[in-house]
């Protein structure tokens, strides 16, 4: 899909850079992954302490059973 986008020059140019990468659309598209990549372990990293945990729950049990 063909996009036309008034980015930061600097800010690409700096990218290009520190991410090694050859073309701009490389950089966008690992930026943009990065990016969702980062926003979706920080939703889980909100679920920390709101899961119940079961404290008859023995992992070392359930192997023996196997």
């Amino acid at each position: 899909m063909a996009t036309n986008l008034a980015l930061d020059d600097a800010l690409l140019d700096e990218a290009l850079a520190l991410g090694g990468l050859k073309t701009k659309r490389e950089t966008v598209n690992t930026a943009l992954a990065e990016f969702i990549r980062r926003r979706r372990a920080s939703e889980i990293i909100e679920l920390f302490g709101t899961v119940p945990y079961d404290d008859d729950y023995d992992y070392k049990r359930l192997r023996e059973q196997r």
